[in-house]
């Protein structure tokens, strides 16, 4: 019996498939040959003090500001790309900060596997920030502009 080749670029583009889309489990086969690779995810429990302190309007703690990636009005990257903010090197850019805005326009260009992506307005409003820099590489679901 001769020993198994272990195909360690498989094992690793495995690993980093699990990693993106947050599997914890993945098994492929080919023939007679298997590859599992699972990972474990820890979760630490908080507990909280018996009697939680009374807090009135006066001293209430003021909310903090949203993060981009949790804002109602982030735009997302629905891929793995590079993020570009005009259509070609020179040209004006498809949004500025403080931009008016209207459902169907485009405010980025993400390439993906040399393949020029869109990506469009999906409301209108005004472009209150602009969180990524040209040319920059952007994964999927990263906030790339705010619209409110």
């Amino acid at each position: 019996m001769s020993p198994m080749k272990i195909d360690h670029d498989a094992i690793r583009n495995l690993a980093n498939l699990l990693t993106e889309t947050d599997l914890t489990e993945i098994e492929i086969a080919e023939g007679d040959k298997r590859i599992r690779v699972t990972r474990t995810i820890s979760v630490q429990a908080i507990t909280a003090p018996a009697q939680m302190p009374a807090v009135s309007a006066a001293n209430a703690p003021k909310i903090a500001a949203l993060s981009p990636e949790n804002h109602p009005g982030a735009v997302k990257s629905p891929m793995v790309g590079t993020v570009y903010l005009q259509s070609e090197p020179g040209a004006p850019r498809f949004v500025t900060k403080g931009a008016v805005v209207k459902a169907g326009d485009t405010l980025v260009i993400i390439e993906a596997m040399k393949v020029m992506n869109p990506i469009k307005a999906e409301k209108g409003g005004t472009v209150t920030e602009i969180l990524v820099e040209d040319s920059q590489p952007v994964e999927f679901g990263q906030a790339l502009v705010i619209i409110e």
